[in-house]
Protein backbone atom coordinates (compact mmCIF):
# COMPACT_ATOMS: atom_id res chain seq x y z
CA UNK A 1 0.00 0.00 0.00
CA UNK A 2 2.87 2.32 0.84
CA UNK A 3 4.50 1.75 -2.56
CA UNK A 4 1.23 2.54 -4.36
CA UNK A 5 0.98 5.84 -2.48
CA UNK A 6 4.54 6.71 -3.47
CA UNK A 7 3.85 5.87 -7.12
CA UNK A 8 0.70 7.95 -7.18
CA UNK A 9 2.56 10.87 -5.62
CA UNK A 10 5.38 10.46 -8.14
CA UNK A 11 2.94 10.43 -11.06
CA UNK A 12 1.21 13.53 -9.73
CA UNK A 13 4.59 15.25 -9.31
CA UNK A 14 5.68 14.33 -12.83
CA UNK A 15 2.48 15.66 -14.35
CA UNK A 16 2.93 19.02 -12.70
CA UNK A 17 6.69 19.18 -13.16
CA UNK A 18 6.26 18.61 -16.90
CA UNK A 19 4.17 21.78 -17.16
CA UNK A 20 6.86 23.85 -15.46
CA UNK A 21 9.78 22.61 -17.56
CA UNK A 22 8.38 22.77 -21.09
CA UNK A 23 10.72 25.60 -22.09
CA UNK A 24 13.83 23.65 -21.12
CA UNK A 25 14.14 20.29 -22.93
CA UNK A 26 15.40 17.50 -20.67
CA UNK A 27 16.22 13.89 -21.53
CA UNK A 28 12.95 11.97 -21.77
CA UNK A 29 14.13 9.34 -19.29
CA UNK A 30 14.81 11.90 -16.54
CA UNK A 31 11.30 11.85 -15.08
CA UNK A 32 11.42 8.05 -14.85
CA UNK A 33 14.72 8.36 -13.00
CA UNK A 34 12.99 10.58 -10.46
CA UNK A 35 10.26 7.96 -9.99
CA UNK A 36 12.89 5.22 -9.59
CA UNK A 37 14.72 7.33 -7.00
CA UNK A 38 11.54 7.85 -4.96
CA UNK A 39 10.85 4.10 -4.96
CA UNK A 40 14.42 3.19 -3.92
CA UNK A 41 14.34 5.74 -1.09
CA UNK A 42 10.99 4.31 0.04
CA UNK A 43 12.29 0.73 -0.05
CA UNK A 44 15.50 1.69 1.82
CA UNK A 45 14.41 4.42 4.26
CA UNK A 46 17.22 6.15 6.07
CA UNK A 47 19.88 4.52 3.89
CA UNK A 48 22.24 6.53 1.68
CA UNK A 49 21.99 6.29 -2.09
CA UNK A 50 25.68 6.59 -2.91
CA UNK A 51 25.47 6.18 -6.69
CA UNK A 52 22.86 6.48 -9.41
CA UNK A 53 23.30 5.63 -13.09
CA UNK A 54 21.03 5.49 -16.11
CA UNK A 55 21.36 1.99 -17.56
CA UNK A 56 19.83 2.69 -20.96
CA UNK A 57 16.64 2.13 -22.90
CA UNK A 58 15.38 -1.03 -24.54
CA UNK A 59 12.57 -0.95 -27.10
CA UNK A 60 10.00 -3.65 -26.32
CA UNK A 61 7.37 -2.86 -28.96
CA UNK A 62 6.72 -0.03 -31.40
CA UNK A 63 5.22 2.09 -28.60
CA UNK A 64 6.65 0.54 -25.41
CA UNK A 65 10.15 0.96 -23.96
CA UNK A 66 11.97 0.00 -20.77
CA UNK A 67 14.41 2.39 -19.08
CA UNK A 68 16.73 0.90 -16.48
CA UNK A 69 18.43 2.61 -13.55
CA UNK A 70 21.16 1.26 -11.28
CA UNK A 71 21.45 2.45 -7.69
CA UNK A 72 24.12 1.70 -5.10
CA UNK A 73 22.62 1.90 -1.61
CA UNK A 74 24.71 1.73 1.54
CA UNK A 75 22.80 -0.50 3.99
CA UNK A 76 24.35 -1.45 7.33
CA UNK A 77 27.75 -0.33 6.01
CA UNK A 78 27.56 -2.57 2.94
CA UNK A 79 26.90 -1.58 -0.66
CA UNK A 80 23.81 -3.06 -2.29
CA UNK A 81 23.14 -2.79 -6.01
CA UNK A 82 19.51 -2.11 -6.88
CA UNK A 83 18.19 -2.34 -10.44
CA UNK A 84 14.97 -0.48 -11.25
CA UNK A 85 13.25 -1.10 -14.57
CA UNK A 86 10.54 1.32 -15.70
CA UNK A 87 8.41 0.14 -18.61
CA UNK A 88 6.26 2.82 -20.23
CA UNK A 89 4.42 3.84 -23.37
CA UNK A 90 5.92 6.49 -25.62
CA UNK A 91 2.50 7.62 -26.82
CA UNK A 92 1.23 9.04 -23.52
CA UNK A 93 4.24 8.99 -21.15
CA UNK A 94 1.84 8.17 -18.30
CA UNK A 95 1.25 4.42 -18.33
CA UNK A 96 4.10 2.69 -16.55
CA UNK A 97 5.19 -0.44 -14.77
CA UNK A 98 8.02 -0.66 -12.25
CA UNK A 99 10.29 -3.54 -11.21
CA UNK A 100 12.82 -3.28 -8.36
CA UNK A 101 15.48 -5.98 -8.04
CA UNK A 102 18.29 -6.32 -5.54
CA UNK A 103 21.35 -7.70 -7.33
CA UNK A 104 23.38 -10.36 -5.54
Amino acid sequence: MKRISVLLFALFFIGHAGLLVQAEEKPDYEKYGRIATVVVKEDYPGEDVVEYKYGGRRKLTENEVMDSFVFIVKEDGKDKTILVKVTHLLSDNKSLSLTVEEQK
